[in-house]
């Protein structure tokens, strides 16, 4: 099954591609989608849901684990956020794409076992879930593979598997 993993934001989309069997997990593409600052604001929702939507019809995923907002320190960010937020679910539910919502905190409990974790610690176990020695440099992109992760860890994943093998 193919899983697209999403960290929202206004500037920049961190996003991936994972491919999950039931047992083994490889990454099979991620980057991000950035929009300029100074442009209108609708002009950058455009741009990532134009982007988006390239990426769902390259990869086909199944399944879309994305991150949930569940509290915001700045409340200038929280409004944009979430309005990229609504345009990246507003084009998987046109591709009927189910999804899956994790928050930041679930997230690192589900990896590290400890809701609490630093970057550096979910870096470590998204590294040890793919095999590899290095990650991408761009922290939304990374959160992305950890949101995806998530997904394969999660409850969730168990009737996804059998509709999708």
């Amino acid at each position: 099954m193919k899983i697209l993993g999403i960290d929202p934001g206004m500037a920049i989309v961190g996003y991936s591609i994972l491919d999950f069997d039931g047992k083994n997990l490889s990454l099979l593409n991620s980057g991000s989608i950035r929009t300029e600052k100074g442009q209108r604001e609708s002009a950058r929702l455009l741009e990532i849901y134009n982007d988006i939507t390239c990426i769902v019809d390259k990869y086909k995923p199944d399944v879309c684990a994305i991150e949930k907002l569940f509290f915001f320190r700045n409340h200038t960010t929280v409004m944009p956020v979430a309005h990229a937020r609504g345009v990246i679910l507003t084009v998987l539910e046109q591709h009927k794409i189910p999804i899956y919502e994790y928050t930041p905190m679930e997230v690192k409990q589900i990896l590290t076992g400890y809701g609490r974790a630093d970057k550096k610690e979910v870096e470590q176990m998204v590294k040890l879930s793919l095999g590899v020695d290095s990650l991408p440099k761009l922290d939304d992109t990374v959160d992305s593979i950890a949101i995806g992760i998530s997904y394969t860890r999660s409850s969730d994943v168990l009737e996804d598997l059998k509709v999708y093998k």
